[in-house]
């Protein structure tokens, strides 16, 4: 019998020593899994429904080996949720003294450096970000892990950030005069000290393509990785083994030469004029494309003359600032630093403008003041299959939404992992008595112009059958916005809306006012836990389909055409089908949930891969009757109100 099947039994010590522990077959299925996997050094994929206890499934086995493992997860909440709860409860119960370590990115950490050098140049601020440096000034003198997330009083977009946190960019590493005391050093050496160490995705992979530094040295070493929300992975690892450049990236380098030049070399008038000659035709750039944002195809705007003209100009500036850099190169330590900056933004610029690359996608998105050019590799199978596979390790995937269409072909395709154990548990939850999922009748087609006057319509009958307690999903900020505007006139009910304020300010809100009601798109797709009465009616306009306009989208589409592929069936539908199956996971989270999940299209049932859609959502009692749905919602709502 192995040590799993013992720890998570009747008798194991998990039910000895955590209240309420109840032994799940799938749980235990998953953690003999993993332990098998980190025996035999072999990459496993693993399908955990919703409720299948997973992140216990792994944690048990890692803690039990005496393997070095690096735990990933998607985003820096789960994360926190991981380290600060979970893996605690874990050690607690198997008496572990396993030493474990959270380790985020550089950008999460007090950067001493920066703080000194910014506190005696307080021209470049203005008055609402000086108030913020003079808090953080004060934060800084008490705190003892230099973890910004800690300083609950500063806004997670504070402007005074980038002046009190370093990039991969502007760290000086181990020419820093504060190395020895620095935040973000004393963190990695922990992890390296460290038996488990949680990062999130952004980090691993940042570091994995080599664009940071000392995490590094943490890959080679860990025996077991484990990729929690593994979902996300494919698009995250496409970024990092790309390369883009921003017109942010040249104003922060202009900023940090005036820092330079104001307080080190005052004798050096020239290096400032000409950083600001680079920043000011990197907005020029910015102000030959529309004023709202947009993303689109890199390579094709490169046959505009007047994008020529400007990245000519761009090419010569950075060229002429590299020249004036290196007379003064050796003078401050800074400044050195600044020098590679510059050599790595001409590389990228040169990269970024060769249009006879293969295999990658050029393309550009504009923010409201900047733009970023991107190159991304259309496939990253084989770089991450050479990954995988050398040094021998375990590898541990996992999510509750990584199969399509009953299989996991799909993410094995993106990732390489074609030779992986698979395993696919489902959800312990009772669905077809939980829950009902309904397309409702006589649904115009998606994108009529009637459609807008049907969903707000829908929207407000099941806003009232359940008295708030609603998630409405859309795929498009416009269609949210459209719907926002009109539903405040129609209910009483308070309406919050995505964008208004911070995502985690809303749920707070959300929870306290008990008759709420949420509009969001794609951030309140996954990574929300919602439970019980306070989430029994989940909405999702339609299916959710990539944005045809999506340059890298084009870019993969054209490329799987050429290899005699069919996009729609092996790109498309699988991309829309995870993040539908990630959507309608909002609304079942524990067994004592009850509730309704509408989909309002009617491409579900009108067309033939509607099946594979259908096929990967949870097995619910499905309906077409919009009047069966709000039946079953004022019921929920009754007994509720009668307990």
């Amino acid at each position: 019998m192995s040590k799993s099947a013992v720890l998570f039994s009747n008798s194991g010590k998990l039910s000895q020593a955590i209240e309420g522990f109840r032994p799940r077959q799938a749980q235990t299925d998953m953690a003999i899994a993993v332990e098998q996997a980190i025996d035999k050094k072999h990459p496993l994929i693993v399908e955990a429904g919703t409720g299948t206890g997973k992140t216990f499934a792994y944690l048990v086995p890692a803690m039990q080996s005496d393997k070095k493992t690096i735990v990933s997860t998607g985003t820096k909440n789960l994360q926190e949720q991981l380290f600060h709860r979970d893996l605690p409860v874990v050690k607690r119960a198997l008496g572990s003294n396993r030493k474990t370590a959270l380790l985020k990115g550089r950008a999460n950490y007090l950067c001493l450096h920066r703080l000194r050098q910014h506190g005696g140049n307080n021209t470049l601020l203005d008055r609402s970000t000086l108030s913020e440096f003079t808090s953080v000034r004060e934060w800084a003198s008490t705190t003892k892990s230099g973890d910004m997330g800690d300083m609950k009083s500063l806004a997670e977009n504070a402007k005074v950030l980038p002046f009190v946190t370093s990039t991969a960019d502007s760290c000086l590493g181990k020419d820093c005069p504060d190395y020895e005391d620095c935040y973000m050093v004393k963190a990695r050496r922990k992890a390296l000290d460290a038996d488990i160490v949680v990062v999130n995705h952004h980090l691993f992979f940042a570091d994995m393509a080599l664009k940071d530094t000392g995490f590094g040295e943490l890959i080679p070493e860990a025996d077991l990785v484990v990729f929690d929300e593994a979902h996300q992975i494919p698009e995250i690892a496409s970024e990092y083994f790309g390369e883009s450049l921003s017109s942010r990236q040249i104003h922060d380098l202009s900023r940090d030469i005036e820092v330079v030049y104001r307080t080190s070399l005052k004798d050096a008038k020239q290096l400032h004029s000409v950083a600001e000659k680079c920043k000011l035709i990197s907005a020029d750039l910015r102000m030959l494309f529309p004023e709202q944002v947009e993303k689109g195809n890199w390579r094709e705007k490169l046959h505009r003359e007047e994008v020529q003209s400007e990245i000519a100009k761009l090419t010569d500036a950075l060229s002429v600032l590299y020249e004036v850099i290196k007379l003064h190169v050796g003078r401050d330590k800074d400044l050195d630093n600044i020098f590679e900056r510059v050599c790595e933004a001409k590389t990228k610029l040169s990269r970024l403008t060769d249009t006879e690359l293969k295999g990658v996608s050029l393309w550009y998105e504009t923010t409201q003041r900047h733009i970023v050019l991107h190159l991304t590799p259309l496939s990253i199978a084989k770089k991450f299959e050479r990954f995988v596979s050398e040094p021998k390790r375990a590898w541990v995937f996992t999510s509750a939404t990584l199969m399509v269409d009953h299989g996991f072909t799909h993410f094995q395709r993106q990732m390489g992992l074609n030779d992986a154990k698979t395993l696919h548990l489902d959800s312990p939850f009772d669905y077809p008595n939980q829950a009902i999922l309904c397309v409702p009748r006589f649904l115009p087609e998606p994108n009529a112009r009637n459609m807008r006057d049907t969903l707000l319509d829908i929207s407000i009958k099941l806003v009232k059958a359940s008295k708030g307690r609603c998630f409405l999903l859309f795929t498009s900020h416009a269609t949210l916005r459209a719907i926002a505007a009109k539903l405040e006139d129609k209910v009483d009910n308070p309406i919050l809306v995505q964008g208004t304020t911070t995502k985690r300010a809303l749920l707070e809100r959300y929870l306290n006012e008990k008759d709420a009601v949420l509009l969001g798109t794609g951030a309140f797709w996954e990574g929300v836990d919602v439970r019980g009465e306070d989430l029994t009616c989940v909405l999702i306009d339609k299916l959710p389909f990539a944005s045809p306009d999506d340059p890298l989208l084009q870019a993969r589409i054209e490329d799987c055409r050429k290899h005699g592929g069919n996009p729609f069936a092996q790109l498309q539908i699988p991309q829309a089908a995870i993040a539908l199956k990630q959507g309608a996971g909002r609304l079942i989270r524990d067994e004592q949930d009850k509730g309704v999940l509408v989909i309002c299209d009617n491409r579900l049932v009108t067309k033939d891969y509607g099946k594979i859609f259908m096929g990967s959502l949870p097995n619910m009692h499905r309906t077409r009757s919009l009047q069966k749905v709000t039946d079953f919602l004022e019921q929920i709502h009754a007994k509720a109100t009668e307990s």
